[in-house]
């Protein structure tokens, strides 16, 4: 494999000496970018750009081609390929969000689903990052990533979105034996499936718990992080002679830093509500940080976007582990040139922090 020019991200997340804090953007490839959309357009739908390992790519590259100053890309797909190779259908409708044609709502239909093999069920993946990590060419490291068992479990049984996870939480306390199967099951799912994309050239790998946060701190502890920890277990954490970082992000976490900071993990991800200085101050040097900014900040004018990077960078201080980010995804309506203005802030005003 080709030697990376810029590894300074996976630097970061491993607590290494950096010249600049390193940034990406969650939902980097996305529809507020013009390009996106015409590729999208011209694949037809979005699980079409997914499946399709030549458009994953030209889709995971657009942002870098137009950023030069982000330090990572990351696969474009989505958490819920998961749950679609279980057999649950994945489908997309207009304006509603994921849904799927099958639900499970009693033990026995978890106990039909299967574990799906990384390589035979979701190779379109497998495909896109060697695809992909052949295509950048070094430029920098890829990031690879999957939903958090706890986060696909709602979907699963949901059906689709849901505001108050009410099938999932009814299960959680009147059947808490059958959502442990589900969650095991998936836990198993997302270690393969992560190794595989490992395997195939991603650098590092990200867990998203989406929805960790919608739980009381009790059950947060028994079905979502307790599952996470399984799957940072069973992780590959060296390939290509280097060390393979894994970023656990769990949104509205902040109350539970500690716990998750104890769960092996290289760095955690935070939102915008958690302060960094005061989360550096609670994980100490076990973990790196990622994140934090608003997305909403992108919505402003640039001056008042670089002030907004400049409070972060001082809230965090100076030293290595911290890799900038927003608190959660790209929204739509972004105009890319703010998003440039916060990209190109982030290097020019952490330098100082690097002396």
């Amino acid at each position: 494999m080709t030697a990376l020019k810029n590894d300074r991200f996976l630097r970061a997340l491993l607590k290494q000496p950096v010249d600049v804090t390193p940034v990406w953007m969650m939902r980097q490839a996305g529809r507020y970018l013009p390009e996106y959309r015409a590729s999208r357009a011209k694949a037809g739908d979005f699980m079409s750009l997914c499946m399709n390992p030549s458009f994953a790519c030209e889709v995971t590259l657009q942002p870098l081609d137009r950023y030069p100053q982000l330090d990572a890309a990351i696969l474009f797909s989505d958490i819920l390929t998961i749950p679609d190779a279980m057999g649950q259908g994945l489908y997309f409708e207009t304006g509603e969000g994921p849904r799927f044609k099958k639900v499970v709502s009693t033990l026995a239909d978890i106990e039909a689903l299967p574990i799906p093999d990384p390589q035979k069920d979701l190779g379109y993946v497998m495909d896109a990052v060697s695809t992909i990590r052949r295509e950048l060419n070094g430029r920098v490291p890829l990031i690879g990533f999957a939903g958090s068992p706890w986060t696909l479990a709602t979907y699963m049984v949901e059906g689709g979105s849901s505001k108050d996870y009410r099938k999932t939480k009814t299960m959680l306390y009147d059947n808490p034996q059958a959502l442990h199967l589900l969650l095991d099951k998936l836990a198993q799912t997302v270690t393969s499936y992560l190794n595989g994309q490992i395997l195939a050239g991603a650098q590092a790998v990200q867990i998203f718990d989406s929805w960790g946060g919608s739980l009381s701190a009790a059950a947060y502890q028994e079905f979502s992080l307790a599952y996470m920890k399984k799957i940072v277990s069973g992780l590959i954490r060296e390939h290509e002679g280097r060390k393979v970082p894994v970023i656990l992000f769990t949104k509205n976490g902040g109350l539970w830093l500690e716990s998750i900071a104890d769960a092996g993990a290289d760095a955690l991800g935070l939102d915008w509500t958690c302060d960094i200085g005061s989360a550096r101050a609670r994980v100490g040097s076990k973990v790196s940080l990622q994140g934090n900014m608003d997305p909403t900040v992108l919505y402003a004018k640039p001056e008042a976007i670089r002030t907004e990077v400049g409070r972060i960078l001082a809230s965090y201080g100076k030293g290595s582990g911290h890799v900038f980010n927003l608190g959660h995804g790209i929204t739509p309506e972004v105009d890319p040139e703010h998003a440039g203005a916060f990209l190109r802030a982030v290097h020019e005003l952490s330098a100082q922090y690097h002396e």
